[in-house]
This record gives C-alpha cells, sequence and structure tokens, in this order.
C-alpha cells in the first residue's frame, strides 16, 4: 500500500515510513492511496477489537509484523453504545486506560510504530496536545525499548485533572507545559521536523492526528457503532483537530453507511464556517470549557479536503458551533432529562442534536463521547449539582509529583528543556 502527501510534492511512501515520520517531507499529511476495503462479515464481529482483526490487520499485515495480535492487545476495552432516547445514541469512547478516546489510536499507533523500529533504532515522538491526546500517547508509548516521547501541552488551558494526567513521570516520557496555546505548541512540533538539532537526537515521529497511523484505527469505532446499532446512523462528531473526523468520513470512504456527520465546534468555529460555505482560513485559538477542541488550525482540514471537494464534502458533512454558555446547558439538560453524565466536548456533540432536531432532522444519531465527565468534574458539578464518579485510573494519580518543565513557545526553548 502507498501513500501519498496531501501538497503532492514528496514522494509516495510505504505505510512504515508514513507511520515512522508521521509528516511528509513537504509538510503535509499522508493518506493512503486506497482507503481500506470492508470486508465481508464486518458487522458480525464480536467487539472492538475483534473489527480490529476483521479488519484493520489485513490491511497492515504486509508491513506490520503479527499486526492481528498488537490490535488486540491494543484494543482490549469495549466502546459501548448508549441509548437516551428512540433515536438518540451516544458511544462511549472514554473506557480505556486514560479515559479519552484518543486512546483507541494511540495504543494501537505505538505497538505498531515499536514493531517497525529497526535493531538498535532510536525513535522521539513529539505531541501536542490540547488535553487528552496527550496521556494517551504516553501511556501507550511509555516504557517501550528505544522509544522516547516529549509531550507538549498549553499553560493553564487544560483541566486540572488532564494536567495531573499529562505532568507526572512516565519511563520515556518528558512532559512540556508551553507558555502558549495548542496552535503554539502544534506549531512547535511541525517545524521540530526541520530543525536539524532535533534530527540529531535520532527518527522523529508524531503521535498527534497528523499521522495516519492514529487515524486507521480511530475509523473503527465508527463500525462498531453501526455493528451494536444495526441501523444507519448519522454521526455527531465533537470538533478541534478534526482527526475524529477525518477518521468517520475514511471509514464511509471504505464502505461504511452512515447518514452523515456533523462536525460539533464550540467557539472556534473556523471549519464550521467553511462547512457553512466560507473560505478556510486560519484563526486566532478561542479558549472554551470543551478545551480539547480548542483548535484554530485545524491540521485535519487538510486531509478532509484531500479526500472530497469542497462541495462533496459540504454534501456529506455539516458544522455547528455552540457556545460555553450552551455547552453548560446542554450538560444539564442531558443529566435532567436522561440522568446521563457528559464532559463538555460530548456536550457539544449533543447541543448539535438539539439543533439540529429543531430543525426538523429526524432518524438514528450517535454522538461520539470523547472523554469521561470524571475528567472536568467542576464543570459537570457546576451544571448538575452531581459530581462524577472518580475511576481508579484517575484516582490513582492523586499525590503524584509533576515533573513537567514549563517553556517559552519557541523552538531553541523547547530543545534546551527538552533535547539538550
Amino acid at each position: 500500500m502507498i501513500y501519498f502527501s496531501t501538497r503532492n510534492a514528496s514522494p509516495p511512501a510505504s505505510l512504515k515510513t508514513a507511520l515512522l515520520d508521521g509528516l511528509a517531507p513537504d509538510g503535509g499529511l499522508y493518506l493512503p492511496e486506497q482507503l481500506m476495503s470492508l470486508p465481508d462479515g464486518w458487522q458480525g464481529a464480536p467487539s472492538l477489537a475483534g473489527l480490529g482483526a476483521h479488519v484493520l490487520a489485513p490491511f497492515v499485515a504486509d508491513t506490520v509484523p503479527n499486526a492481528e495480535a498488537l490490535v488486540r492487545d491494543a484494543l482490549n476495552f469495549e466502546t459501548p453504545l448508549v441509548r437516551l432516547d428512540d433515536d438518540l445514541f451516544v458511544l462511549e469512547l472514554f473506557h480505556g486506560p486514560t479515559l479519552s478516546f484518543k486512546d483507541v489510536g494511540a495504543r494501537t499507533l505505538a505497538r505498531f510504530a515499536h514493531a517497525l523500529l529497526e535493531p538498535g533504532e532510536r525513535l522521539t515522538i513529539l505531541v501536542a496536545t490540547s488535553g487528552d491526546t496527550g496521556s494517551a500517547v504516553a501511556d501507550g508509548f511509555s516504557g517501550l525499548p528505544g522509544v522516547r516521547v516529549v509531550l507538549l501541552f498549553p499553560e493553564g488551558r487544560v483541566s486540572e485533572v488532564q494536567e495531573r494526567q499529562l505532568a507526572i513521570e512516565r519511563p520515556g516520557v518528558t512532559p512540556v507545559r508551553v507558555r502558549g496555546t495548542f496552535d503554539d505548541c502544534q506549531r512547535l512540533v511541525k517545524t521540530a521536523f526541520e530543525d536539524d538539532r532535533f534530527r540529531a537526537h535520532g527518527r522523529l515521529s508524531s503521535a498527534n492526528s497528523i499521522n495516519i497511523g492514529r487515524l486507521l484505527p480511530q475509523s473503527l469505532y465508527y463500525l462498531d457503532a453501526v455493528r451494536q446499532l444495526g441501523d444507519t446512523p448519522r454521526f455527531v462528531v465533537p470538533s478541534g483537530n478534526l482527526g475524529n473526523l477525518t477518521a468517520g468520513v475514511m471509514a464511509h470512504r471504505a464502505g461504511m453507511p452512515a447518514a452523515g456527520f456533523v462536525a460539533a465546534h464550540n467557539a472556534n468555529r473556523g471549519f464550521a464556517d467553511f462547512l457553512a460555505g466560507d473560505d478556510l482560513r486560519p484563526a486566532d485559538t478561542v479558549q472554551t470549557l470543551s478545551n480539547a477542541m480548542d483548535v484554530g488550525r485545524p491540521s485535519n482540514a487538510e486531509r478532509l479536503t484531500a479526500l472530497l471537494p469542497p462541495e462533496r464534502l459540504r454534501a456529506l458533512v455539516r458544522g455547528t458551533v455552540t457556545d460555553d454558555a450552551a455547552t453548560r446547558a446542554s450538560i444539564r439538560e442531558t443529566y435532567d432529562r436522561y440522568g446521563y453524565l457528559a464532559c463538555p466536548h460530548t456536550a457539544v456533540g449533543l447541543d448539535a442534536v438539539r439543533r439540529l432536531r429543531d430543525e426538523g432532522a429526524s432518524g438514528p444519531m450517535v454522538v461520539l463521547s470523547t472523554a469521561h465527565p470524571a475528567k472536568f468534574p467542576d464543570v459537570v458539578a457546576e451544571a448538575t449539582g452531581a459530581t462524577p464518579p472518580e475511576p481508579e485510573a484517575l484516582a490513582r494519580l492523586r499525590g503524584l509529583p509533576d515533573v513537567a518543565v514549563t517553556v517559552e513557545p519557541t523552538l531553541d526553548a523547547l530543545h534546551d528543556a527538552a533535547f539538550a
């Protein structure tokens, strides 16, 4: 299978190159020349791991040794579909070890990347996070021989629980607190790939959703939703850097039935405006309650527009925008009506459903629930009066020391702190 850059100025690459390099030499994002073709019988798979073994493992088997065993080991948790009412469902993607949907892609990518390293080869994973990506990547890669993770997150722009997950000590992980926004962190990661000082420390790769190795496994939970539902839904996707949405569009292009997609945005509305007909323009990041979606320059917009021309993309995907007041209201109304506690990101998706229904939309809708509500206890408790129970995975982090280094948003500062 050949992978090409969205900018078409780099030579075609193998899956190994696409996974281990992350970013194409021309700065573009890799996409497979041919998307996965869904094999017969995929809807009969018994679980997320079973889907991975049936659909994903054969797709990468020519490159990744022991692919099926690696997939089953990575995806050893479920993504249950919870019914809220007759046509409203929540796909809970937060049952992995760090309690967010990022575990699906990060754990699979970690196992694939490690399996592809040559003996004695060193790999440094540079990753920027606006909330949940970093802890999932750190957990997935930590302790793998020959692999080091440098994890960048914006100071003061993640929840207290998320920061606790990001800043703790893990084997082979250097957490870096950046005085800036997520877009500053993402810019540092991208420009570091072009800097000889960073490349001198061994092979560089990324585990953000700019890495195609994240998106291939994320396509699986869309299939899992259809498998559990037994119907053709519209998917409502809380959206920031657009990797989650891109994975769904890829699954649909591979043959998965879908009535369409909704890109549910917070106040960072640039892509929603593009879907409504505007030009695609970068914007400054706006800080919101749904912080993992606080992205003003979403990288995967480039992939989406490479997958589909604008008119087809706009026909398939609808954009919505939800501000913080409506997010709080959505958390409260969901709890009052269904007794269900939703994180702020999931609440943005649920508010999008309300808006669509007010406009007369019908049929089954599946909201992707991207994080456990206990990762945002203050916001959820303020909105509902109910504090989410703290899972053991979070409780055992209390009292652990914060080992993150704090830097200005410059390459010099990042290199001196994490690589010198």
